[in-house]
């Protein structure tokens, strides 16, 4: 390598002059770089505003040796073979970087080292702006209202950030002080988002890095204090490449996608068009648990819907090699195929859930013999011979098989043999305790003494992770499952699951990346992609994330604050906008639904509905709120919102409903609502009230007050009549009906009210007369008569409409 650099520039001091400084140009952009190789300049050039901060350092290029970080000590810029060679005085070492100057950016590439040491890594920045108002830690660019910097890696072993952590994964920090759409605790920390852009007291940074990975290594990973990684081979910190680029806010985003077409990045496309900018990128979709036998039945759902993609969110029996469930796919793939060439005819696209390189317990990776591949923690011996029938086996060295912290299966593997184990003893002889031999269908074994025992990485998921190759060859049969089925639609979930590599951010992204590559041409690029987290590299590949799930809490509360963050971060970052998975149950209500459509709209953010077949034919309100979707689905993919709707639309307090008028035009009425009112069983002395009463706003016109009320007890017998609602303490309505568990009085005004079962199937009509309410504020009185035996309380939801605002679409 010294000799090679030494060549490099005999030939460039005989052709040309190197200068100690140079202006860098792109058509909107400069940089400064001077004869100590220090970047000093950030100029928008339409403006000629300065966007580098005073009395800050910012290296082109450092060096790591021996953890000690070194910047040069000069530059020398050779414009006519277009390189600058940075040296190092401290430890006598030289870089050679290859510029290139391009319309849109700057590219910078180490192309040559001369040193003594072994270089660890190298460090590109952090370069320093005084730009603070939009931090995009992921994509690597920060914005003001006039000019946005930005850093692009441009291969997947140059990572995006700062090397925190020695295992490249990203570090958790709260880069939130405010949220645009809610209050939120400075305690919260968003994980995995990045800091390849990160804000500072002057500003921010931007930032990248490589490291070498030519030698083993022992390293924290994953909550274990000792892993083992392998050395990787992949050219070392050589080739390591950057963009730099500046330009108008508003043109950030367009001038990515030109860096993707220049630089051969991914660039994949949607319906025709840059997957960033097409509308399909937030494509909403519905998850239905389906199969051959009633796929008919999910397709209708999606067509009355008025979406495109259906999606299985757990189609496979294991993880590893993906076979699919025999209820659903008897014929494996070929069955899968065969659903997808189906939903085709109807123009539906298919996609499938996976968890990346999670595998079960199951696979045939694990049982009967396990694979050399899976990730391991580290290895030691085993101190004597073994039979198959013993349950304590004493081991060389307990350093990787007594992290406890995240070792979820406990297992270990010697040979062909999985073993699990109890614990470590506290002392010597190091003992692995109460052991099951043979464990998950593997064979137990005699073994001999010096045979290597290896701790195998696992996950609270009781699944094994994979090394370096496996993943490989995992990521290779998604390609090949998506190849052979036509599959249009993924989900990476799980994909922290790489960490088991030892390398952070750049195993996760290696996993999609060869994947992505290994796509047929005509699929390539065309695939709706997301993932369990992000990553700077990632995001070239990804159309959208979707977090947010609804396992936790009711249909509006589930991981709301998430969701609402989420929109934070997808702004900052350029990522189309997406709201995450909402369940529908048959008790899920129109108003419900219409509170996730507002949402979707106001944030033109698709969305996804967990439902079934059955859940629409059980819930009375089933092809209703599958219309309505249709309905507010054409008028966001439309784009035919305003402004002023769209920023009330964000506000999760907010209700709103859409009427359908004839020649494309809707009615998009505002709605005050007053939710979760709640009237408890109480025992009180006699004459004593039990009513409860509730204050309530109307900011609208005079108009009949509607409501909806639900009897809530676990006790079947309890029942309640005789409900009586007044206003002001002037008029009272009373209710001729009773209501048992589970049964809603729902009101809209219309002279009768409807009572339901708890899926919203209509039991019977009853007379009621309108209580009329004016604008301004107000007291309701709610009582009823309690019968049977247990507690049990009411829960009283109040609405009025505001003015309705009429929107066409051509």
């Amino acid at each position: 390598m010294k000799s090679t650099i030494y060549i490099i520039l005999a030939i460039f001091f005989l052709t040309s002059c190197s200068l100690k400084q140079k202006v860098f140009e792109t058509g909107t952009f400069s940089l400064t770089i001077d004869q100590k190789g220090q970047v000093t300049s950030l100029l928008d050039k339409s403006t000629n505003k300065e966007y580098f901060p005073i009395d800050q350092e910012a290296p082109l290029l450092s060096i790591r040796i021996n953890n000690d970080y070194e910047s040069p000590s000069s530059a020398e810029i050779f414009e006519s073979d277009n390189t600058i060679l940075l040296s190092f005085s401290e430890s006598h070492s030289e870089t050679l970087i290859r510029y290139e100057e391009k319309k849109t950016h700057l590219t910078f590439e180490l192309i040559s080292i001369d040193s003594g040491e072994d270089i660890e890594l190298i460090l590109w920045g952090p370069f320093p702006t005084t730009i603070h108002k939009i931090i995009g830690e992921s994509v690597g660019v920060v914005r003001n209202d006039n000019f946005a910097i930005g850093i692009q890696a441009l291969n997947l072993k140059t990572l995006g950030g700062y090397p925190t952590n020695e295992d490249d994964s990203e570090p958790s920090y709260n880069i939130f002080s405010s949220s645009s759409y809610i209050d939120i605790s400075d305690s919260i920390k968003i994980l995995y988002r990045g800091q390849t852009a990160r804000a500072t007291k002057y500003g921010s940074v931007i930032q990248a890095y490589c490291r070498s990975r030519n030698n083993d290594r022992i390293i924290p990973v994953w909550r274990h204090d000792n892993y083992f990684v392998p050395a990787f081979e992949d050219g070392g910190v050589l080739g390591s490449k950057i963009a730099l680029f500046g330009s108008p806010s508003n043109q950030a985003l367009s001038v990515l996608g030109e860096i993707e077409l220049e630089e051969n990045l991914p660039h994949p496309m949607i319906d025709g068009e840059w997957g960033k900018t097409s509308p399909g990128a937030t494509a909403a979709y519905l998850i239905v648990d389906f199969g051959e036998k009633n796929l008919d039945e999910a397709l209708y759902l999606v067509k009355k819907a008025g979406l495109k993609y259906l999606y299985h969110g757990g189609p496979f029996k294991n993880w590893g090699h993906f076979d699919l469930r025999e209820d659903h796919f008897p014929d494996n793939w070929e069955s899968l195929k065969r659903c997808i060439e189906r939903a085709d005819d109807q123009g539906i696209r298919i996609g499938v859930h996976t968890l990346s390189n999670f595998i079960t317990t199951n696979d045939p990776y694990v049982t009967p013999v396990p694979d050399a591949r899976l990730a391991k923690v580290g290895a030691t011996i085993i101190v004597s011979d073994i039979r198959a029938d013993v349950t304590t086996i004493e081991i060389e060295n307990p350093d990787f098989f007594n992290q406890m912290e995240n070792n979820n299966l406990h297992a270990a593997v010697i040979g062909d043999e999985i073993i699990r184990y109890r614990e470590v003893s506290e002392s010597k002889p190091w003992t692995l305790l109460d052991c099951e031999r043979g464990a998950f269908r593997t064979e137990a074994k005699n073994h001999a003494e010096g045979t290597e025992v290896a701790k195998l990485m696992d996950h609270g998921y009781k699944t094994f992770l994979t090394d370096n190759s496996l993943s490989e060859e995992m990521t290779l049969k998604i390609a090949e499952l998506y190849n052979y089925t036509g599959l249009r639609q993924i989900s990476f979930d799980g994909l922290e699951g790489n960490w088991s590599t030892g390398m952070g951010q750049y195993g996760r992204q290696r996993f999609v990346k060869i994947w992505y590559d290994n796509l047929k041409p005509e699929l390539q690029g065309k695939v709706i992609t997301d993932a369990s987290n992000p990553g700077h590299y990632f995001w070239h590949m990804f159309t959208r994330m979707n977090w947010g799930e609804p396992w936790y809490a009711g249909f509006r509360e589930s991981q709301t604050q998430l969701r609402l963050l989420n929109q934070d971060f997808f702004y900052r970052n350029l990522i189309p906008a997406m709201l995450g998975w909402f369940r529908m149950s048959p008790e899920t209500s129109i108003e419900d639904i219409e509170w996730l459509l507002a949402r979707a709209a106001g944030f033109h953010a698709g969305f996804c509905l967990v439902t079934s077949p059955e859940i629409v034919d059980k819930n009375g309100n089933g092809e209703e709120i599958l219309e309505a979707i249709r309905q507010w689905e054409i008028l966001r993919m439309a784009d035919a919102f305003n402004d002023k709707q769209k920023n009330l639309m964000r506000d999760i307090s907010k209700e709103f409903h859409l009427e359908q008028l004839p020649d494309n035009t809707w009615e998009w009425i505002p709605v005050h609502a007053n939710l979760n009112n709640n009237h408890p069983r109480v025992e009180k002395q006699p004459g004593e009230p039990a009513s409860s009463e509730f204050n309530y706003t109307n900011p609208f016109d005079e108009q009949p007050l509607q409501f909806t009320v639900k009897l809530i007890s676990e006790s079947p017998s309890v029942q309640i009549s005789d409900i009586t609602m007044e206003l002001d303490q002037f008029k009272t309505i009373t209710i001729a009906s009773t209501l048992s568990p589970g049964e809603i009085l729902q009101y809209k005004g219309e002279g009768k009210a409807i009572i339901f079962d708890d899926s919203w199937n209509i039991l019977r009509q009853i007379p009621v007369d309108p209580l009329m309410v004016g604008p301004g504020d107000h007291k309701i009185q709610f009582d009823g008569k309690f019968t049977g035996n247990g507690d049990a309380s009411v829960r009283i939801e109040y609405r009025v409409l505001g003015s309705a605002e009429v929107i066409k679409v051509q």
